[in-house]
């Protein structure tokens, strides 16, 4: 297992968790976590799927070896339920304080006695155990290669949260270009943003403003995605492209055979986003990648993101954003404009722009439940070009579609906005962050009940959801 290790909860789940720990008496509670997990050369990512409460005086009892502890029946269902779904397994109690927790000497004695077993039965784990305090977290994690401390629990909600074993050192003074970012969030905050590595899927006209806007904030790694090259029709709508992107003095050759080597050599937007990104931060780790989300080594990318932005519109890009923010438990929002066009009288319906927030949790706005993921359009995006005429699903879906940078930006912006306000703490934990739409004609701005579907593979606890299972589970990609 790769170190650092740190364990990511989502808010409703911790709030289950954190009101049985702390009910107000000032007494010792616990509980059982199951996790999934995901290893990268960043280190390693435990992902809690299941809070189980031990209910004082039946599961947690009075020890002979320390205050109180799990009775052996509550841990080996448990450790059997993760044995057979492929899970960790980590007991929970608490200690007293506020911002500082560390296990006892007991604690401490009960893992050497127990824990050697526990990873028999879990075929491995890991395992372990966590100790809070209200505002701090330490963890004993027990792998077959090794025994590791837990570096920090992350809260995943509109306010997202990291709790330490004891308090972190005051960051540094922020570079002083940041000066009145630091006015409005502080150092602090400049110092969480440079921490964060956000993925971006498609850097056409919104990928490429989500770009230059978080690279301008100083976030510190992007990952942009991206398989197609500047064309004299988006140039207007990529930031930072030029006519040499575009190779625009080949385009417009009157040679079709010179119009073909223009457009093959032409600058792909990953790269200009690239450009523009190091031009507004040169000290921003980039990974500009030519391919596409629906392959699955381009997808792991991003499996230890802390963001992502979804900035493509098809059935098969927003598959496998879903199921990246469920399955490892990485927030992150898809934007898109639609402009109808009546194809026989030219005539414009209703613009809209939508910014629809996911957050790995039952009725944070899972795409799948709300139906924005068609299976018909997931069979068509599947063929080939020959195979869709053939199968006659050529239509107007398929006839590039009016698009102005201005409309991408009423989409963006809001999700740049979210995106700054959970990670700097302006949002209050309880912030309602449901899908909106912009009706850009009437001026008008419309909330989404969020939707649950009780069986859904992507975000329910049913146990054929790849929810919280991470590398334990597989992602949908071709």
């Amino acid at each position: 297992m790769k170190y650092p290790v740190s364990l990511r909860i989502t808010q409703p789940l911790y709030n289950q968790l954190y009101q049985h720990l702390f009910p107000g008496d000032g007494d010792e509670h616990g509980a059982v976590l199951t996790a999934g997990i995901v290893e990268t050369s960043k280190g390693t990512r435990l992902l809690v799927r299941d809070v189980f409460l031990a209910k004082d005086g039946v599961d947690y009892v009075p020890s002979t070896r320390g205050y109180r502890a799990l009775i052996a029946q509550f841990v080996a269902d448990k450790s059997h339920y993760c044995a057979t779904q492929n899970l960790c397994y980590f007991a929970v109690h608490c200690h007293g304080g506020q911002d500082q927790v560390a296990f006892s000497a007991d604690d401490l004695a009960s893992h050497e006695r127990g824990y050697p077993a526990l990873l028999d039965i879990t075929k491995g784990g890991p395992i372990g155990a966590l100790v809070f305090a209200k505002n701090a977290v330490a963890g004993d994690i027990w792998t077959s290669e090794g025994r590791y401390p837990l570096n920090n629990m992350v809260i995943i909600g509109s306010q997202i949260r990291s709790f330490y074993p004891s308090p972190k050192p005051r960051p540094r003074t922020a570079d002083p270009k940041y000066d009145r970012h630091a006015r409005m969030f502080g150092d602090v905050g400049q110092e969480v943003l440079s921490n964060l590595k956000v993925g971006i899927i498609g850097l056409g006209g919104a990928g490429s403003l989500i770009n230059e806007w978080l690279s301008q904030l100083g976030v510190g790694h992007i990952v942009a995605i991206d398989f197609d090259r500047v064309e004299i029709t988006n140039r207007p709508r990529i930031v930072g492209s030029t006519r040499w992107d575009a190779m625009e003095w080949l385009v417009r050759q009157p040679f079709p055979w010179v119009q073909r080597l223009g457009k093959k050599l032409a600058k792909h937007k990953v790269y200009v986003a690239q450009r523009v990104a190091k031009r507004a931060n040169g000290d921003i780790q980039y990974d500009a990648i030519v391919g596409s989300i629906v392959d699955e080594s381009v997808a792991k990318k991003l499996i230890d993101a802390d963001f992502i932005f979804l900035a493509a519109d098809t059935a098969q890009s927003r598959l496998v954003f879903n199921a990246l923010a469920y399955q490892y438990l990485i927030p992150g929002v898809q934007v898109g404009v639609k402009v109808p066009v009546d194809q026989k009288t030219g005539t414009i319906g209703d613009i809209f722009s939508a910014t629809r927030h996911v957050h790995p949790f039952a009725g944070g706005g899972c795409l799948n439940c709300h139906e924005l993921i068609s299976p018909s359009r997931l069979q068509e995006e599947a063929l080939s070009l020959e195979e869709r005429k053939e199968q006659q699903y050529i239509n107007y879906e398929d006839i590039p579609q009016p698009s102005v940078i201005t409309l991408n930006v009423m989409a963006t912006g809001q999700a740049v906005n979210d995106f700054l306000m959970m990670f700097i703490g302006l949002f209050e934990p309880d912030q309602l962050l449901y899908h909106q739409m912009n009706k850009v004609r009437q001026r008008q701005s419309d909330l989404v009940e969020p939707m649950i579907q009780a069986d859904c593979l992507h975000c329910s606890s049913h146990e054929r959801s790849n929810r919280a299972k991470g590398d334990r589970g597989s992602l949908p990609c071709l």
